[in-house]
């Protein structure tokens, strides 16, 4: 491979487009490399074994990908990084069309130069945020729009409300799939909101995560998979259990009961979004 993709990676710190991040080597396993801001892992690919996903919370997100229906899918990513999931689904489906929004072209070229992203097929990259990506899409473009963007640690307020999730819906197709990740903490209130937020939108919901990141009692990520269609709960409730680290299904009315009458997200409302205790990564 000719260029500046050929180059080998490289750990050490790197400006971007927002701030600076450190690419990190996995000591465990030399083809692994992990992109971190402010001390906060945002990505984890490895370069030789893309379908090797290191965060529980990715491996989660996969489950709900493996069970869709087979063969290609055409996906929207709102959330970049290291591409993690694009890498993916373009090992375990091949044929899929991908397309990647994010906002960080400095963060875009240091994985361009490093990362290998070139060598996913299939994928564009485009350096816009989230909102002005999708709306930039056709009606029923996409089977799957994987929603993992973060400031940090904590998610943009405006990929949270029912304004973008009314634009998420035009864009899938009538049996498409958007998934979240949510980051929360201490009661789970923001998780709830986004939760109603979704369920306005997609009447299927189905909400994943470790049992004590469910029950409130630490911060943690939690995904939320939505579709008009329904969803594989049974699928998802084997393998979530099956885990490395186990986690839980909760679909139905137990996401009726969890919601627990919280409002929807709408643009211009004051939220606290939950950020994470400085004990959580390290």
């Amino acid at each position: 491979m000719a260029g500046r993709e050929a180059r080998e990676p490289m750990p050490g710190r790197y400006p971007v487009t927002f701030g600076e991040v450190d690419l990190l080597q996995d000591l465990d396993r030399s083809s692994g490399w992990v992109i971190s801001k402010d001390g906060v892992p945002q990505s984890y690919v490895d370069l030789d074994d893309p379908a090797y996903l290191d965060f529980e919370y990715v491996r989660l997100m996969a489950h709900v990908i493996d069970l869709l229906d087979e063969g290609p899918l055409d996906v929207v990513h709102v959330g970049g990084c290291a591409c993690t999931l694009p890498r993916y689904v373009a090992a375990t489906r091949p044929g899929s069309r991908q397309i990647v929004a994010e906002p960080d072209a400095g963060l875009v070229q240091l994985v361009r130069d490093h990362l290998r992203l070139k060598s996913v097929p299939r994928l564009k990259v485009r350096i816009l945020d989230g909102r002005t990506a999708t709306a930039g899409l056709e009606d029923d473009f996409a089977d799957l729009l994987v929603l993992d963007a973060f400031s940090g640690a904590t998610m943009p307020i405006e990929l949270a409300t029912s304004e973008y999730m009314r634009d998420v819906a035009r864009v899938l197709r009538p049996a498409g799939t958007v998934l979240i990740n949510v980051a929360d903490g201490k009661g789970l209130a923001f998780t709830r909101r986004v939760l109603a937020t979704v369920r306005d939108a997609f009447p299927q919901v189905v909400l994943l995560a470790e049992p004590g990141v469910l029950r409130g009692r630490r911060f943690g990520n939690l995904i939320v998979a939505a579709s008009r269609v329904p969803l594989p709960v049974s699928g998802l409730a084997r393998r979530a259990a099956g885990g490395l680290t186990q986690a839980r299904c909760v679909d139905g009315e137990d996401v009726v009961r969890f919601i627990a009458g919280a409002r929807p997200l709408n643009d211009g409302d004051a939220v606290l979004i939950p950020v994470p205790p400085p004990a959580v990564f390290g």
